[in-house]
């Protein structure tokens, strides 16, 4: 996402390094890794002991997972995961929130395809947590009604990837990663694309 550029042109500045962006299917990224034509991953690519057998992470930047988005007409009455059971859901097709949606107790799950039509009929939005405050922040007009969960379910964490051993590069940015939270510039970059 555009969180993930802007992040690590800031980390690879404080780095010393110059960044050249290259677009690339995410199942092409860890190959590509591997091989050496590319030095860091920064795709939203979230931290699993599977990958960790393939590559390197740095210290987590971002945690993702699952939340919901509901009216803040409902908030009260829908406070966790849990009050999700036998209410209408809407998911969008293919993701990981329309896999959870499936096993809630009761619930009946419609299906959207963007996040601006998931709220015609249903009570909640099941969906990444980068996306829905992604769209909060983008949607202002339509953001003031509704409230994202502090709940996240099957929480992961984002990290930068790089090959495996490559321990220079991986330590560099580390520190440059420590240094932008510590000045209040990670914020920033932050605030730009997420609401809180």
């Amino acid at each position: 996402s555009g969180f993930d550029i802007d992040l690590i042109k800031a980390v690879a500045d404080k780095a010393g390094y110059d960044v050249k962006v290259m677009n690339m299917g995410f199942d092409a990224l860890i190959p590509a890794l591997s091989a050496g034509t590319i030095d860091v991953i920064a795709s939203g690519i979230s931290i699993t002991e599977e990958r960790q057998k393939k590559v390197d992470f740095t210290s987590p930047y971002y945690q993702s997972g699952l939340s919901y988005l509901v009216r803040k007409a409902d908030a009260e009455k829908i406070k966790t995961f849990a009050d999700l059971k036998g209410k209408t859901l809407a998911v969008q097709i293919g993701t990981t929130g329309a896999a959870y949606a499936k096993n809630v107790e009761g619930a009946r799950v419609s299906a959207f395809n963007t996040t601006s039509e998931a709220f015609k009929n249903a009570d909640a939005v099941v969906l990444d947590r980068p996306v829905l405050a992604y769209f909060l922040k983008t949607k202002p007009r339509v953001a003031k009604n509704l409230q994202l969960s502090t709940e996240i379910a099957d929480a992961e964490h984002f990290g930068f990837a790089v090959k495996k051993g490559n321990a220079e590069l991986l330590q560099k940015l580390n520190a440059a990663l420590e240094e932008l939270k510590k000045s209040g510039e990670f914020a920033k970059i932050e605030d730009k694309w997420f609401a809180k």
